[in-house]
């Protein structure tokens, strides 16, 4: 008997979705290949079509752009948390060097020098970067150094597009080189990347060459960071956001199309005129505020009316437009589309119709992705950006860390940081505050948690202006009755004469 039920599981499997005899899913045919096989060959055109829906699709824009509005928007910003209890610092003496780091940092990155290209500052080099992994699947910032006049800082910043890193030659990939990274054949990681300088898809006509960037110096500092999210282990390039759902949105935008172009038709009102000698009277066509055409050709027009030949009829079709299931099966269409892309039906239309429970569950539900990949870019493109431009001010004496080039564990406690992003927003005000001031009461939440969360703001900076705004206001004094009087404005009766 267990024998007998032995040979039925190798035949059948144990799982339904395995079986190859099934009508409904035997012509289900699926690759067994490693991450990069998976991925390689398709991601060129993966790519291509995600960047045409991003400029042509308003659905696929809207998503990229609510996704790095949302995780980005005005710009990620850290704040300096120095580890004071290992540097044997005051919390006092933590403060002023904190807020000494931070003006030292934003001396460099709130200026366009810090982009090799001088066009960008860091905080909006963080869009362009995160809006180029979304579409693509991935991006690239290299580092590098010189010096220019204006600028106390040599590290600069020049992002790249996934396409320019590529293998050398147009060589096919090997064990050791994938798509433009070189990797270690044992652990994986990449050892450099191959440039191309000139973008493949350029037409200006220059020669490219290529370059090859070790991925990290003598000392283990990153060179290049590769703005990716790896989902399957192995993988070397990242997977453009649109990849589950590019079908989805190109049939969406025909169907979209030919719904628009039924209604324009539906709205042409067009007579047919049929004479005995074939032609429509010039005064009927004139009548009509239409010409005739050279090349008697019949089209449908506002209020138009087109003759025709003797013996001919036409037979009208009513397109039934507006389409009332239009707008339910789009919606339908969407809720999936959303599902893949991890944004609610509400945040991918921009419209809420819901109560305030499920509107702010949806809102919450987005939010958590949203800080997410919030921490996912802080830890891969903002963090090691701070770092790189700190050394560089300690080593130029600008910031005194003693211990910061010798010591690893003083060089994070130097550069411990939080990054604060845009805040969630608040659909009731009144109600989002009470709930801050009852986490506070609880002693669950600290003023600078609620701060970032409520306004996004600093609350060390806040609670700088809030001080001198309260000196200033001790000064004045208190409003009296005549103060009040003479700032109240007096209504006067003019007289006309």
């Amino acid at each position: 008997m267990d024998i007998a039920r032995e040979r039925m599981s190798a035949l059948a499997g144990a799982y339904s979705g395995a079986s190859r005899s099934r009508r409904e899913i035997s012509e289900w045919t699926v690759s067994g290949g490693d991450a990069d096989a998976d991925l390689l060959w398709d991601l060129p055109v993966l790519r291509e079509r995600s960047r045409d829906l991003e400029r042509n699709n308003p659905l696929a824009a809207g998503a990229f752009n609510t996704k790095v509005t949302s995780i980005v928007g005005a710009g990620i910003v850290p704040q300096s948390q120095i580890d004071f209890d290992l540097l044997g610092l005051s919390k006092e003496e933590s403060k002023l060097k904190e807020q000494e780091i931070e003006r030292e940092f934003w001396l460099h990155a709130g200026s366009r020098e810090f982009d090799a290209g001088r066009r960008l500052s860091f905080l909006r080099m963080q869009d362009v970067a995160l809006r180029s992994h979304f579409v693509n699947g991935d991006s690239f910032a290299v580092r590098s150094f010189f010096a220019r006049p204006g600028s106390p800082y040599a590290t600069k910043w020049q992002l790249l597009e996934a396409d320019q890193v590529c293998n050398k030659d147009n060589v096919r990939d090997t064990r050791e080189l994938s798509a433009g990274v070189k990797r270690d054949v044992d652990t994986g990681a990449p050892n450099a990347y191959q440039i191309k300088t000139v973008h493949p898809g350029s037409d200006s006509g220059y020669s490219s060459t290529w370059r090859e960037i070790p991925a990290f110096d003598s000392d283990g500092r990153p060179n290049v960071l590769h703005i990716m999210r790896m989902t399957r282990i192995g993988q070397t390039r990242g997977v453009p956001d649109l990849a589950p759902v590019i079908e989805a949105f190109k049939q969406l935008g025909r169907y979209t199309e030919a719904e628009l172009m039924a209604a324009v038709v539906s709205g042409m009102f067009t007579v047919f005129v049929k004479s005995e000698s074939g032609d429509a009277s010039l005064e009927e066509m004139l009548d009509s505020g239409e010409a005739p055409s050279k090349n008697n050709e019949l089209r449908l027009g506002n209020g138009a009316i087109v003759g025709l030949a003797s013996n001919e009829s036409i037979d009208t079709a009513n397109p039934g437009r507006p389409n009332e299931s239009f707008d339910p099966f789009i919606q339908s269409i969407l809720r999936q589309i959303g599902v893949a892309l991890e944004l609610p039906f509400e945040i991918v239309i921009k419209h809420f119709t819901s109560s305030f429970a499920a509107s702010r569950a949806a809102l919450l539900e987005a939010w958590r992705y949203f800080m997410a990949r919030r921490a996912w870019l802080s830890e891969i493109f903002c963090q090691p950006i701070y770092e790189a431009l700190l050394e560089e001010a300690v080593a130029r004496g600008r910031i005194v860390a003693p211990g910061f080039l010798e010591d690893p564990a003083i060089r994070r406690a130097y550069c411990r940081a939080a990054w604060v992003g845009p805040a969630q927003g608040q659909i009731d005000p009144t109600k989002e505050t009470n709930a801050a001031e009852k986490r506070l009461a609880l002693r669950i939440s600290t003023r600078q948690e609620e701060c970032a969360a409520l306004t996004g703001g600093d609350w060390d900076a806040k609670i700088n202006q809030i001080q001198y705004e309260e000196s200033i206001l001790r000064e004045i004094g208190p409003l009296t009755e005549a103060t009040e009087a003479t700032a109240e404005p007096e209504d006067e009766d003019e007289d006309d004469n």
